[in-house]
């Protein structure tokens, strides 16, 4: 059975600008899902799910449709507020949906195999997705789920502070937690995290998640369960956040596995509009050294 892909794309990210999931980055006017996307069909994947809000849904069809149609499945999922909340009363100031966790939920009805998460404006790389693709198809099972690791270093913005999930490793060098560090930056050799937590001095040698995440189908009704006791305990608030690593973490302290899967991938993305030409000319360097088509759909 083929894994399938599921892209995180409902935020609009308010820092960046603009609507940056659907901005032309390759030479031909690619997205960064389209080399997510090219690289998971490469990898084995088949099918690929995209995690929108309605309103965005003919903007996506007219620029994906074209160019996937007969390549591989396409499945619309709409991460709305009220998606899976049942009786519970939704704040009259919540405005926007709960978090990764829940748009994930919101893939329920359509993924019954084995199947990755990622964002929407993140590269992630060939290796990346080959890695995940091995693990999906052969280790990934209800008790056991994995995370795609990628070095700290190679994950900082030349233009401004970011924030990252620190991975934690158990004795067996699988993920025991994930610490989101905030306002993370280079300070000469340095890398400093100014969020008032300790150390404030980060490791180079340390993992992040990049929110790219191996799970079972089994992922929905465990995740289902603990947003009902989410809203239960947060829902009030009208800023709280279902996301993946708080899901994640229970299922560890419940005794599940999460593998760390190493990745050689270089990792790149669009937090700043700054960031945009470094984007550009990534994928330039990549397409010169041939790992790449320069027209990938053609």
């Amino acid at each position: 059975m083929k894994p399938t892909l599921v892209i995180l794309a409902a935020g609009m990210a308010s820092r960046y600008g603009s609507m940056k999931q659907v901005e032309g980055f390759g030479p031909g006017g690619e997205t960064i899902m389209d080399y997510s996307i090219f690289d998971a069909m490469r990898s084995g994947f088949g099918k690929v799910v995209f995690i929108i809000r309605k309103e965005f849904e003919d903007n996506f069809k007219s620029i994906f449709e074209p160019k996937l149609k007969g390549r591989i499945e396409t499945v619309y999922v709409f991460q709305e507020l009220n998606s899976f909340t049942g009786s519970f009363e939704i704040p009259s100031e919540r405005s926007k949906p709960w978090g990764t966790a829940h748009a994930v939920l919101c893939a329920k009805e359509v993924v019954q195999e084995p199947f990755a998460v990622i964002n929407a404006d993140d590269f992630y790389g060939y290796n990346a997705f080959r890695n995940a693709a091995s693990f999906l198809q052969v280790e990934c099972n209800d008790h056991n789920f994995a995370i795609v690791g990628y070095d700290l270093p190679g994950t900082l913005s030349e233009h401004g502070t970011v924030n990252r999930g620190i991975c934690q490793l158990d004795h067996d060098g699988n993920l025991a937690s994930i610490t989101e560090r905030i306002n993370i930056a280079k300070a000469g050799e340095r890398i400093l995290s100014k969020d008032g937590l300790q150390p404030e001095e980060l490791s180079p040698n340390a993992r992040v998640s990049m929110n790219f995440w191996c799970f079972a189908p089994s992922f929905f009704s465990y995740t289902e369960k603990l947003f009902v006791q989410f809203l239960e305990a947060n829902g009030k608030e009208p800023k709280s956040e279902f996301f993946i690593p708080l899901v994640a973490d229970n299922f560890i302290k419940e005794g599940g596995v999460i593998q760390v899967i190493p990745t050689s991938s270089l990792w790149f993305g669009v937090t700043y509009k700054e960031d945009a030409p470094f984007v550009k000319e990534s994928l330039d360097t990549l397409i010169a050294n041939a790992e790449y088509p320069r027209l990938l759909w053609e």
